[in-house]
This record gives C-alpha cells, structure tokens and sequence, in this order.
C-alpha cells in the first residue's frame, strides 16, 4: 500500500500506441505529449543509434551506406527487439526530460494488435521492461480505440470498430468488455504505398521512393468516382534512362493503384459482419461503424464500405489519436478497465 502511494506520487504513467508508422504517448495528467514516426536510425559500423522519429524520418532515403534508417515494427508487431527497446527507452527517457520523477520507473500501457501471439506479446512486454517500465500491461488495440471513441464497451451492446493503421487494419466487434469477432489485415497505409510504387513502376515507368508514394496518396488519394482533374506531381527515376523525372499523377491513378487491396480490405469487414451474432448486427445496423486510424483520411473510403455492407459508417473525430486516447482512459482508470487487458501467461488460469 505505501509503495503504491509511493509510485502515484512520485512516477509519471505512461501510456503507448506502439504503431507500425508512429508512435503515441499518453502521459498520465499531462495527454498526448508524443507523437513520432516509429523509425530508428542506426550506424551499422557502430551499432549505435544515431536517430529516432522525426529525425530518423527525415534520414530515409538520405543516408550514407553506413547509416540505415529502419521501421522496427513490421505489421504492427516487433521485428526488430534491440531497436524497438532502444525507440521505447528514448521516448521513456523524452517523457521524463525536465521532470522529478524520472527517478522513479513508471508504469505502462501499450497498445497491440489483434490476434498477435503471446511470443509477440511477451518481445513488446520484455522491450518496455528493459526499456525502463515498471510494470507492463498489454490491451488489443481495438479494445483501446472503441473505448478512446467512447463507445459502450462494458454493455451488452454490439460496437464495431475498423482501424486502419499503417502496417495493419484491425476490424473488430465488440460487447461487454471483450471482442467478439476480429480480423487482423496486413493492408493498410504501407500496403497503399506499396500499391502507388507498383502502379508508377508499370504504368509510367518511374521508380519512386516510399515518402514520395505516401505524399501523393495524402494528396490525392481516394476510391469514390474519380474524375481524373485532381493532379499531383512525383518525382522518381525514370527506369529507362537512369535519370531524374517528374510526372503528374491524378486521383484516378491513385486510385486504380489501391483498389484492389481497398476491396480486400472490404471483404474482410464483411466477413467480420458474417460472422458476427445477430442480435449485435442490429446494434450495429442502428449505431453505425466507427473508422479511425490514418487510412480513414482516404476519400471515398467510408461511402465505399458503407454502400457494400449496407450499414452506415462514420469516422471517429480524431481518428490518429483514438487508440492512444483509449490507451490513456485505461492508464487514468485501471481497475475499472482490469478486464479489457490482455492477460499475462502468468495470471492465466492452468490448463
């Protein structure tokens, strides 16, 4: 009891959506105070970390051979555990800059995907621990999202979500404090990119680089009627000669480039739908679903699942803040939301 009254007064709480393009921190009485790209700069000659966030960002595509700029997290789960650790003890360490408390390890709160597995779960937990956590709780980012839009997770009411992040689109429903049914897609915002690379490889003959692919989606990306009068330019190399070209690429391009995985991505909300209990469907069918994540900025996007699963679909406010949000509701309230955390192998029941 006093060490707990210890920990309350003397350490900051921190939450963590740990995302596959950024990565959020939630300070307890303080909000979202971080919001970085999740991407590491490291020296291979040295093993040392020269950057991380925005200033790593800004090095992709720019560095000597001997620096890489890398995403330590593929698809929403770590793939690289040395430098997930060191991203997660420099925004720790961020956090506690100009502050008492930084003697005192504080407790914290990461989002993770859906359906991850508990080898995946354990690397985020034992990278948040090394990083300088005290304690580690884990909740499935659909759970943290409904609850940062403040949807009734506790009541007997079916809510679905679909977060479309940059390494994955987690599609969930959810009642009384759990999820009901989930898909977990590697289509997401990199997948687009990926889209957009490929299109302007085959169709124009122009290699581009990621960042670039990523600002003309922002631009003039979208999957409703196209009429090919949006235009922004690229800049890449041109394949045929080596040298440098620009070409005007309009939101028909764009959005010819995207569909097919836009329609995988609506196939795996209908399946969800399909499989989900009647009585929820009626909920939902009267509720609505809610879009939140990067990727719901698409246009068109929200009319074009709408009309195929013929349910109406609404984006959440702050769609890039609303798992962090949940994450910091959970992190101010923790016993309240015990049950929506995922359960350590240790607090799980013996077979």
């Amino acid at each position: 009891m006093f060490l707990d009254k210890f920990y309350n007064l003397f350490s900051n709480d921190i939450g963590i959506d740990l995302g596959t393009a950024n990565t959020l921190v939630y300070v307890k009485g303080q909000g979202v105070i971080i919001n970085e790209p999740s991407v590491v700069a490291v020296n291979q000659k040295t093993g040392q970390v020269v950057a991380v966030g925005h200033e790593a960002k800004r090095m992709v595509g720019r560095t000597p051979g001997h620096i890489v700029a890398v995403r330590p997290l593929i698809d929403g789960v770590i793939s690289d555990f040395e430098i997930t650790e060191e991203m997660l003890s420099y925004f720790i360490k961020k956090v506690y800059k100009d502050t008492s408390k930084f003697f005192v390890r504080p407790r914290v709160v990461i989002g993770v995907p859906s359906g991850i597995t508990n080898v995946e779960i354990r690397a985020v937990r034992d990278a948040a621990i090394n990083a300088g956590a005290r304690e580690v709780h884990i909740v499935e980012e659909p759970m943290a999202a409904a609850i940062g839009v403040e949807l009734p997770v506790h009541e007997p009411i079916g809510s679905m979500i679909i977060d479309i992040g940059g390494g994955t689109t987690d599609i969930a429903v959810l009642s009384l404090g759990g999820i009901v049914v989930s898909r977990n897609i590697r289509i997401a915002g990199d997948k687009f990119n990926q889209n957009i690379i490929q299109y302007a490889r085959d169709e124009f003959k122009i290699l581009l680089g990621e960042k670039t692919a990523e600002d003309a989606k922002c631009a003039v990306g979208s999957v409703s009627k196209n009429t090919g009068e949006i235009e922004t330019i690229v800049r890449g190399r041109d394949l045929v000669t080596g040298l440098p070209r620009e070409v005007g690429m309009t939101d028909t391009d764009i959005g010819e480039a995207i569909i097919k995985s836009v329609r995988t991505l609506v196939k795996a909300v209908k399946e969800v739908v399909e499989e989900t209990p009647p009585e929820l469907v009626s909920d939902i069918m009267h509720r609505g679903i809610v879009m939140m994540g990067g990727g719901s900025h698409l246009g068109g996007l929200r009319e074009l699942i709408g009309a195929e699963i013929k349910m109406p679909v609404h984006v959440a406010e702050e769609p890039l803040l609303a798992v962090v949000m949940g994450i910091g509701i959970i992190l101010d309230n923790i016993d309240k939301y015990k049950d929506v955390l995922v359960k350590h192998e240790d607090e799980l029941p013996p077979q």
